[in-house]
């Protein structure tokens, strides 16, 4: 495959493109419809809801990170910085102190000379990518820090690290922006939606995000050093007594996407956050023999060619 020479935003840059969608997207804070909640508060003005973000995104953490799957960790790490918060409460979330918990809501946000030092930190750690986790909600703060990376040097590819669950809107403002997409189709289910994640229309906006997706940068392309340059790569979490779920998040890539898609099916699931103490007893623990090794070989027979696999550098 073709490598790109570039990060796609260096050329928006240049046009004056990528400021301009930032000042926009800034703009959109005024009456927030960034996600599919739609909130419509005044961010501008430190207003928040559901995300509990007001003007200025909260940066949890971040590390070049060496547990990512191995085209995107490569041999230095991605560089991942992990936004504080959530748009979805996903009531099994296994990063749930991050997303909903004590450490969701610092002290203080970030601006966006502050993440843009972060980003530029991590390239000099060598990281083959900025890797933005959990940033649905501050897609115009990510913009707003980018602009700011770039003219201090940023020339490493975005990685945009979701849950899926992106409003239209947003995602054509990072059109030719974002080089590798990596979203994690949770559900397909209304009914698992609203009581899991709170988000009954999930299945659906999540389609038709990872469709989008798709659109603007393709299969994923890996480089002649095994690390990836630009595209799309899925992930899906097989939960307990779900294959049902499984088998049609599967099948739907193979047909709709295409068995070129990369997917990394992951078998870590474990209880954690709220399940437990009886509230959600279907979920109150970890895979039975078996259930993994189904849900591979599931995809398999649907077609779909680059399950992610291990390996060392």
């Amino acid at each position: 495959m073709t490598e790109p020479s570039w990060p796609s935003y260096l050329a928006l840059h240049e046009s004056g493109e990528l400021v301009r969608r930032a000042e926009e997207a800034l703009e959109s804070l005024a009456s927030c419809a960034i996600c599919p909640r739609n909130c419509g508060v005044n961010r501008l003005e430190d207003r928040a809801q559901v995300c509990n973000t007001g003007r200025l995104a909260r940066v949890s953490s971040y590390f070049p990170h060496l547990g990512e799957e191995d085209c995107l960790r490569g041999w230095k790490g991605s560089g991942t910085i992990f936004i504080a918060s959530c748009n979805l409460r996903c009531v099994f979330c296994q990063n749930f102190d991050i997303s909903q918990g004590v450490r969701a809501a610092p002290a203080r946000g970030s601006g966006p000379r502050e993440i843009a030092a972060l980003m530029l930190e991590l390239q000099r750690l060598g990281c083959h990518n900025i890797n933005l986790v959990t940033p649905e909600h501050v897609v115009p703060q990510v913009l707003e820090a980018l602009v700011e990376a770039v003219e201090r040097g940023l020339t490493i590819p975005v990685v945009y690290n979701t849950s899926a669950y992106d409003a239209p809107e947003s995602l054509e403002l990072l059109d030719g922006i974002v080089d590798i997409y990596m979203p994690d189709f949770k559900l397909r289910s209304a009914e698992r939606g609203k009581r899991w994640l709170k988000a009954g229309d999930y299945g659906e906006v999540a389609r038709n995000a990872i469709l989008a997706m798709q659109r603007q940068v393709g299969p994923l392309q890996i480089d002649s050093a095994g690390v990836a340059r630009r595209g799309l790569l899925i992930r899906h979490l097989v939960m307990p007594g779900c294959f049902d779920e499984t088998r049609e998040i599967l099948g739907w890539i193979a047909t709709e996407l295409g068995p070129d898609t990369y997917v990394n099916l992951m078998d870590q699931y474990r209880p954690a956050g709220k399940v437990g103490g009886g509230r959600y007893p279907e979920l109150d623990r970890t895979l039975r023999p078996g259930e993994f090794a189904r849900a591979r070989s599931f995809a398999r027979e649907v077609g779909l060619e680059r399950l992610d696999a291990r390996r060392s550098f």
